[in-house]
């Protein structure tokens, strides 16, 4: 059933009051705060409606309401104002990109970290299954005796390099021809055919162990419980709804196993997505899960985000998603070569 724009702006009223207090809101304050043009008596009648149709709820008899999950549902796409971030807010996210960034891995953490310090809340991120991704080009560079620096260009153009042991001192010319070798060999390759074996059978000896540490570079990008961040993870025990034991340890499960997470955070096929409730989060503890899916010269990397208490800031928690995607989305392949 569609509210009347009266019944709206009661909504809203109640939903940002929570947002603010964590405290029931009753008809008088509503009247006196937010709808001083309605009487007390009319926002009465129409909260009780609302509660009839699920959108409010009481916590005892004599409390006043707050939102239900269907409540911040309806806010967030319809009734929620906009906000734009402060220029000190823009220049603590920009200071976070300001410098060349070498890897997905990288681009995520400085993510979670910026959106953690922002909204004060529990941020999460995840790194983009890099299973498909195709080989064009790999680098093999000796960097001390035994030492070599492998990087490893995929089609998503994201460099990543890591340090690998080498069984013995060799000369340059080896690692120039090795690199040759090993984009002859891997390179059109998707990154999954070549940790399932499905590549190499025969290496040339003199390169197989060269062969060795490249295949277990690559294994080591395959997606696991590390490629999901979270930052500021205590900030969730702030928020006075996980001030009850049982819903905090729920919640620190969640936290801890990340299981629960990566559905959640594989799901958006959109650049914003906004799961709110139990119903929404496939039985999780009630919270919100605020994402936004993130590019870097048009291919997508991975996703980050806030889990918090249904009742979030969402207009801040969205504009600041949303400043960070601009940032990252400007960060091309001349920003990582």
């Amino acid at each position: 059933m569609a509210l009347s724009g009266r019944k709206e702006r009661i909504l809203r009223a109640v939903v940002d009051s929570y947002i603010d207090s964590c405290e029931p809101i009753s008809s008088s304050v509503i009247q006196e705060q937010y709808l001083p043009e309605l009487s007390s008596a009319t926002i009465r009648n129409e909260l009780a409606s609302l509660e009839d149709m699920g959108y409010l709820t009481q916590p005892h008899v004599s409390a006043g309401r707050i939102p239900t999950a269907d409540a911040y549902r309806l806010y967030v796409d319809r009734l929620m104002p906009r906000r734009k971030l402060t220029k000190s807010e823009i220049n603590v996210v920009k200071k976070y990109f300001n410098h060349k960034i070498k890897d997905i891995d990288e681009v995520v953490k400085s993510t979670a970290k910026i959106i953690s310090e922002i909204t004060n809340l529990t941020s999460v991120a995840y790194v983009e299954d890099v299973k498909d991704d195709l080989i064009t080009n790999i680098k093999i560079v000796k960097i001390m005796p035994t030492v070599a620096l492998f990087i490893i260009v995929t089609d998503r153009s994201i460099i990543k390099d890591t340090t690998a042991n080498v069984a013995e001192e060799l000369k340059d010319e080896y690692f120039d021809a090795a690199s040759r070798f090993a984009t002859t060999v891997f390179g059109g390759r998707r990154i999954s055919e070549i940790t399932s074996g499905k590549v190499v059978k025969e290496v040339h000896r003199e390169y197989k162990h060269i062969f060795d540490a490249i295949i277990t570079i690559l294994k080591s990008y395959e997606v696991t419980d590390s490629d999901i961040s979270i930052e500021g993870s205590s900030k969730i025990l702030e928020q006075p709804e996980f001030s009850n034991l049982e819903k905090a340890r729920a919640m620190l499960r969640v936290l801890d196993s990340k299981e629960q997470l990566y559905p959640v955070l594989k799901s958006g096929n959109t650049e914003l997505t906004v799961k709110i409730g139990s119903e929404e989060l496939g039985g999780m503890p009630d919270c919100a899960i605020v994402t936004a899916s993130y590019d870097i010269d048009g291919v997508g990397v991975g996703s980050a985000g806030v889990i918090g208490p249904m009742r979030m800031d969402y207009s801040k928690v969205i504009s600041v998603l949303d400043c960070i995607s601009k940032i990252i989305n400007s960060l091309d392949k001349e920003d990582n070569d």
